[in-house]
């Protein structure tokens, strides 16, 4: 059974600056893709970043040249840093991992609260 458990979150200034983790226990065989997604109160989880084992990123537009989503395999850990935070980024950053062939399956870990206010 895979488990993720986020830290780093909390309360910034805006243009501050976090740095996310998120560790995996359980195997790591098979982790094809590891990232993060944000979610605003009453709000759909949106994608953040993403990140393949080969370290193939993917950043939403919103957060382009601001967040840097890294991983590190022998830790089993990826790390989201949040540099020039703003008030929309505002929410509930989750981790997930997805596993490949052949399992198949997605994993999400109990979220870290960033909060962005002056």
């Amino acid at each position: 059974q895979v488990q993720l458990v986020e830290s780093g979150g909390g309360l910034v200034q805006p243009g501050g600056s976090l740095r996310l983790s998120c560790t995996t226990s359980g195997t790591s065989l098979s982790i094809d893709t590891m990232g993060w997604y944000g979610q605003a109160p009453g709000k759909q989880r949106q994608l953040v970043a993403t990140i393949t084992r080969s370290g193939s990123t993917n950043y939403d537009d919103s957060v382009k040249g601001r967040f840097t989503i890294s991983r590190d395999n022998a830790k089993n850990t990826v790390y989201l840093q949040m540099n020039s935070l703003k008030p929309e980024d505002t929410a509930v950053y989750y981790c997930y991992a997805y596993r490949g062939w052949p399992q198949f399956r997605a994993y999400w870990g109990q979220g870290t609260q960033v909060t962005v206010s002056s």
